[in-house]
């Protein structure tokens, strides 16, 4: 199937003026019963562009219910072109602990990574949350040869949310800012991002976050989505969102931040730019989910890679232009952002 042919358009959710995102027609990667690690669930996948290919590092349930990281990528970024039979990364290997209830439908082990290149480092960062003494933020990272070649030898992780919290959705900027690397921990009540000089060794981010905002669709504001964009407006930031009175929906909006200062927005959607509709959103082990962790700029196509219902890694593609048009241009009709400079 050609790669035009292999998306959907469906009809926009006002306030947008147009759909922006194309759906592919079927997921990516689905459960594999014949893994017993992966036989549940396959989600919430990384994303990131290296020597010419998309690599994916998926959220896996299996039938211990112990979330687990899997492996796959694909060279024109729709079809998987390779996937790992084992998984890639666990949490302290032969150290799980379990939590209390179940967070996407595990309850123990590594979920939701996010992976970030810094720079022209060699190195990547992943976020992603840990079940350690219940649900915190972890940071490990690999040399990229060594990702490449399928070594998968992840320096020791460390945690860097505090005890006693509920903490997910941290993501690592792209590029050092004044120096130092960014991290964005909290989108609620406002954009809080600390700045550390390293992320090789041990620290750890008070963060505060009440996931509330002030009304409509984003009534309760879950967190950041896949690691920030770079564009020249500004940082573009895929985040995550319900309403108050239709809780099991996760929607997905987009904001931009400022590129020297990302606390401050410049501006967001009025609306979801993707929202569950198609059946593999709709049904599935948790019904009415899109939550994005990685997204890939390829020229002027953004792709984002999303789970769908907490069971399957989907694709959502858009012109990047298309957006950033859309986005700024509802914006400045209500008066909240000047779009005097031509996109």
């Amino acid at each position: 199937m050609k790669w035009d042919e292999a998306f959907i358009n469906r009809k926009a959710t006002p306030p947008l003026c147009k759909e922006i995102f194309a759906r592919a027609e079927k997921p990516l990667i689905s459960p594999n019963p014949n893994h017993a690690w992966e036989s549940r669930q396959t989600f919430n996948a990384a994303a990131i562009e290296l020597k010419g290919k998309i690599h994916l590092i998926y959220r896996a349930v299996g039938g211990d219910w112990v979330s687990r990281f899997g492996y796959a990528n694909s060279e024109d970024g729709l079809h998987i072109s390779e996937r790992s039979p084992k998984p890639v990364y666990e949490h302290f290997t032969g150290e799980v602990s379990y939590y209390s209830y179940a967070s996407g439908g595990s309850f123990g082990g590594a979920e939701d990574p996010r992976i970030t290149r810094v720079g022209n480092e060699d190195r990547l960062y992943m976020t992603y949350t840990a079940v350690d003494n219940g649900l915190r933020v972890a940071l490990t990272s690999i040399k990229i040869k060594d990702f490449l070649n399928k070594r998968w030898k992840w320096a020791k992780p460390f945690i860097i949310s505090p005890a006693g919290e509920v903490h997910k959705n941290w993501v690592i900027f792209p590029e050092k800012i004044n120096g130092k690397y960014a991290i964005l921990h909290s989108i609620s009540p406002r954009i809080s991002i600390d700045y550390v000089d390293s992320l090789d060794e041990p620290f750890l981010i008070h963060s505060y976050y009440n996931g509330k905002s002030n009304k409509g669709w984003e009534s309760r504001v879950r967190g950041a989505g896949a690691p920030p964009i770079k564009t020249s407006k500004g940082w573009l930031l895929l985040y995550h969102a319900i309403r108050r009175n239709d809780p099991d929906q996760y929607k997905m909006g987009a904001m931009l931040l400022d590129l020297n200062d990302p606390s401050k927005e410049i501006c967001r959607s009025k609306g979801p730019v993707l929202e569950p509709k198609t059946p593999y959103e709709t049904s599935g082990f948790k019904p009415g989910i899109v939550y994005t962790s990685g997204a890939v700029l390829r020229g002027k196509e953004l792709l984002v890679y999303y789970g769908a219902s907490d069971n399957y890694v989907c694709l959502a593609r858009a012109n990047i232009d298309d957006l950033m048009k859309e986005l700024i241009s509802i914006n400045s009709v209500e008066g909240n952002v000047n779009v005097s400079e031509e996109m």
